[in-house]
């Protein structure tokens, strides 16, 4: 579930990331060399660890290993048939502990995913990443997130392909797969799915037709599927988190030195351009310690000093 504060808290900015960016801040001394050459664990059913190795490598000097017996969608899965017990922090440091134990090391990474509408525009959806660092041997957990505008996540409901061509190519099928059930009042039972990860539309033709035929109101329901292997637009996302977290790991904290510097929390009330009047936007960012109290605030990052009229809640109302 997504509220107006999960996108105020400074993970809502998606600044894209690159290796060489990492690479300054390591050689300025902001990581050294705490843990370059080191092995880092992750569990992943669907191919994240693929998309995590090269900025672990690059930026941090980790060469990542893969936890592949651990099932990870114990800990919630995303069509449904296991709900997440815990919130997205939680559930990747339980991730994160499950990886590096299984293979008997001291570092572990996990992420974790939600889709939604956007709080204040519902028409738009949005996704948010949650993405964690634990160190157990020095006692350090570091999280990352990020909001991300850019996600194809979306679901109809249909008799036949041609009906819902319009939406097929909006999601991005067949580079981007499908889950189908039959549309039911309730849906219930563990294996609903018709079936997940369809790309091929042929076979999409025969699984509508099979669902149609389930279903008490002749319909197929048809919704994204959101796991990284399954979902390009989704592996961007991740990646760029994996940017975001490696930097913040490599950025120490000017108080105690502890890794894992970065963004805490933000305060809104960016003034309005028109008429001077405090918005809902961001307007000053606190970096913060992941050990010890130390806090800062800094204007955006963007420098933006101003708020559009068309989020003033006087000028708009």
């Amino acid at each position: 579930m997504f509220t107006t504060e999960m996108c105020r808290r400074g993970v809502s900015i998606n600044p894209s990331f690159h290796p060489a960016s990492i690479n300054r801040y390591v050689r300025n001394g902001y990581a050294g060399n705490r843990y370059a050459g080191r092995l880092i664990a992750m569990a992943s059913l669907h191919g994240k660890e693929r998309i995590l190795a090269r900025p672990l490598k690059s930026g941090l000097g980790l060469t990542l290993r893969h936890a592949s017996s651990v099932d990870t969608d114990r800990f919630g899965s995303f069509d449904g048939e296991r709900p997440r017990q815990d919130d997205a922090p939680t559930t990747c440091q339980r991730k994160a502990v499950a990886a590096l134990e299984t293979l008997d090391l001291d570092l572990g990474i996990a992420s974790e995913g939600s889709f939604g509408p956007h709080p204040a525009v519902p028409m738009l959806p949005v996704g948010q990443e949650c993405m964690t660092f634990v160190d157990r041997r020095d006692g350090l957990v570091i999280h990352e997130q990020l909001v991300s505008h850019r996600t194809n996540y979306g679901s109809c409901s249909g008799s036949e392909p041609e009906a819902i061509a319009g939406w097929l190519h909006r999601i991005g099928f067949p580079r981007h797969g499908l889950m189908i059930r039959p549309l039911e009042p309730e849906p219930a039972g563990e294996s609903y799915w018709l079936a997940k990860g369809v790309h091929d539309p042929r076979q999409l033709a025969t699984l509508i037709a099979e669902a149609v035929r389930r279903s008490p109101l002749g319909l197929a329901r048809l919704e994204t599927d959101m796991r990284a292997h399954c979902n390009p637009t989704r592996r961007i996302a991740i990646r760029q988190l994996a940017f975001r977290l490696v930097r913040r790991v490599a950025s120490t904290c000017p108080s105690c030195g502890a890794p894992g510097w970065g963004v805490v929390a933000t305060i809104a009330g960016l003034p309005c351009s028109a008429c001077g009047l405090a918005t809902a936007l961001v307007k000053l960012e606190v970096m913060g310690c992941s050990v010890c109290t130390h806090r800062t605030e800094y204007a955006r990052r963007d420098r933006r000093s101003a708020a559009d009229p068309m989020h003033c809640p006087y000028c708009n109302p």
